[in-house]
């Protein structure tokens, strides 16, 4: 008698499908906590929402947790895809991080252009850096709706730019949107990331002192006045990866199992949270001439006219240099579509214009200037995308 044959297992997916499935279906999940949040802040429990994110919780507001405690574990997981995909996936090779790496930086640098136009010489012009950011989850959120008119080498190059333009969006948070330093406190975080750094070199690949340490990193660094967030990321430069290039990821790495332990939560918990948080704006009252103020016109073109721009014409500029090639199986109407997705800057447009301004007006306009960008670019780049290319049969 024959045996059968053994059952083949499934194959595990790999760091990047992974990160397309949770970030596609997060992205859906924002939209509708994005949606929750305009309807209540234009309902009659309007004031009841602006009360509770104002309510104290210990020494923070409960507004003050989400964007400086939840959002530091999103910014941990934004390390820890940064890591993973310069040491073991798509920008492991320098020539694998020109083009996505141009697009982003010419994708960060245009917004800002834009933005200062409108803004140049008034205070405002602090904000220059709240179109420069794309948002991951939302952009591949409306990938995932083109399903297969969109070719994979398109979904790759999105989540490349957008995991460099993460990285931009960092330094920038680092660099100019810190608050005055205390020399003690920031001494405390050198020690603590000295000893991340100790925990490396020694091979620990327990994940528990990576954390405890990661939590007082983020303690010293909130009171030492760089924001808390930077703390997420310094910590994933330190998680343990053992690279498997060529092959599905290996499970037993530090730095993959912590990633996918937190895909989930982040994805599907705190960055929704957020945006129910960030994303309510309430209309009533506010005065027209809001709506065309150098704020809301400043992110909102720059977000729609400034990352398609600079995206788009840094990709063709660098493809007819012959410095790298246009992705596979991508016309340029469809590369030309993911520039203008590109424009959704929700999650990291509002984060960063919640640092940038702080007063009632300025920050009504920085929400109004990001819902009002980032829904132009997914409109328009969803409808050319839907029209780029016929669906391809599954076979």
């Amino acid at each position: 008698m024959t045996a059968s044959p053994r059952p083949i297992a499934p194959r595990p997916l790999s760091a990047l499908r992974s990160l397309l499935s949770n970030e596609s279906a997060g992205g859906l999940v924002l939209m509708m906590a994005a949606a929750a949040a305009l309807v209540v802040a234009n309902s009659p429990l309007a004031d009841d929402y602006h009360h509770l994110l104002h309510v104290p919780v210990g020494p923070l507001s409960l507004l003050h947790w989400i964007n400086d405690g939840l959002m530091v574990v999103f910014f941990l997981l934004v390390g820890l895809e940064i890591k993973r995909e310069a040491i073991d996936g798509q920008l492991r090779t320098w020539p694998a991080r020109v083009l996505p790496g141009l697009a982003a930086g010419a994708g960060m640098v245009a917004p800002a252009l834009v933005y200062l136009a409108f803004n140049a010489g008034q205070a405002t012009a602090r904000g220059w850096a709240i179109p420069a950011a794309t948002d991951i989850a939302f952009a591949l959120g409306v990938l995932a709706l083109m399903g297969s008119r969109v070719p994979v080498s398109l979904k790759i190059f999105l989540s490349a730019v957008a995991i460099v333009d993460d990285l931009g969006a960092v330094v920038i948070i680092a660099l100019f949107y810190t608050g005055q330093i205390d020399s003690g406190m920031l001494a405390g975080a050198a020690c603590l990331l000295a000893g991340l750094f100790v925990l490396n070199r020694l091979g620990v690949q327990a994940l528990t002192p990576y954390l405890v340490a990661g939590l007082a990193l983020w303690f010293f660094v909130l009171r030492s006045g760089v924001h808390a967030t930077v703390a997420g990321v310094l910590l994933a430069l330190f998680v343990p990866i053992r690279p498997s290039p060529g092959r599905p990821e290996d499970a037993t790495s530090p730095l993959h199992r912590l990633e996918h332990a937190l895909h989930p939560f982040v994805s599907f918990v705190i960055v929704p949270i957020f945006g129910f948080a960030n994303a309510g704006v309430t209309l009533v009252g506010l005065p027209a001439r809001a709506l065309f103020d150098p704020v809301t016109l400043g992110v909102a073109l720059g977000l729609f006219l400034g990352k398609q721009i600079g995206i788009f014409l840094s990709v063709r500029l660098a493809v007819a240099a012959g410095f790298a090639a246009r992705p596979a199986g991508a016309t340029w109407r469809q590369v030309y579509g993911v520039a203008l997705l590109c424009g959704i800057g929700f999650t990291m447009s509002l984060f960063i214009g919640a640092l940038a301004f702080t007063d009632g007006l300025h920050g009504t306009e920085t929400k109004l200037g990001v819902l009002g960008g980032s829904l132009l670019s997914g409109i328009f780049g969803a409808a050319l995308l839907a029209r780029s290319a016929p669906r391809v049969p599954k076979v």
